[in-house]
């Protein structure tokens, strides 16, 4: 479920880029994917932004909205801001836009969000989408021990290395610039049941852990120096899915 903030004031674009990881300057071309960390570059949370007048819709899960509207009123001080609780509510849905419809900036095959009267979305499979292009989740995928560009914020078009400074920012580009990711999300293939959060283990070492499934396949947080060769979750066997190591390659 989502909840929906307004941020007014004049001060409203200046005081989100100081804190968010995408350029705020993006607002003029349509919904923005960003995510707010702390200062050592970890996830707090993950959110669209969108234009809409003299505001800037939040569209954000309903159980961190409240955590994070508090976050960021903390850094308000002096700026002519204010965070709202909107009105409007979500629908959403793959195929043909509605009029008024904004584009997910995530992925094109996370379709569109309209923001009206209505709330809900068309029954489009949304864990299949998600795993099939590596869209993590908040409070699945997107923990507290997250770190952005583990979880594809780049690919997914939710950080800006060139926008300056913002909370996170210092660890966020030393992990761009000057190291290779060793860990991060990728997908599986998946025989055998398994719960979401079960550990993923390669010949009795912890490798990582396993997430959303759909079908045969599923999303999971490994380690990649480490991930080789048969894996296994509870009783489920996995092995990385090879289209995902042909589109890395």
């Amino acid at each position: 479920m989502r909840t929906l903030y307004e941020i007014t004031g004049k001060d409203r674009e200046h005081f989100l880029q100081g804190l968010v990881s995408n350029d705020m300057r993006r607002l003029a071309e349509g919904a923005v994917y960003a995510a707010l960390l702390t200062p050592q570059g970890k996830y707090l949370a993950d959110f669209l932004l969108v234009p809409r007048g003299d505001a800037v819709l939040l569209d954000i899960d309903a159980a961190i909205a409240e955590a994070t509207v508090r976050r960021l009123s903390m850094y308000k001080l002096r700026a002519d801001v204010q965070i709202v609780p909107s009105a409007l509510k979500l629908w959403r849905g793959t195929g043909p836009a509605p009029a008024g419809a904004v584009a997910d900036p995530r992925h094109p095959a996370m379709g569109w969000r309209l923001y009206g009267e209505a709330e809900g979305d068309d029954g489009s499979d949304w864990d299949a989408i998600r795993v099939a292009h590596l869209i993590p989740e908040t409070g699945i995928e997107l923990t507290p021990e997250t770190y952005i560009l583990e979880a594809g914020f780049e690919r997914l078009h939710g950080v800006d290395f060139r926008k300056g400074c913002y909370v996170g920012q210092e660890v966020t580009a030393r992990m761009k610039h000057k190291t290779e990711l060793r860990k991060g999300l990728t997908r599986v293939l998946i025989e055998g049941a398994a719960e979401p959060g079960t550990a993923i283990t390669a010949e009795g070492r912890t490798v990582g852990t396993l997430f959303t499934r759909s079908g045969d396949r599923a999303l999971a947080h490994l380690r990649f120096d480490r991930a080789e060769g048969a894996l296994q979750a509870g009783a489920a066997q996995l092995r990385l899915d090879p289209q995902v190591l042909d589109e890395n390659s």
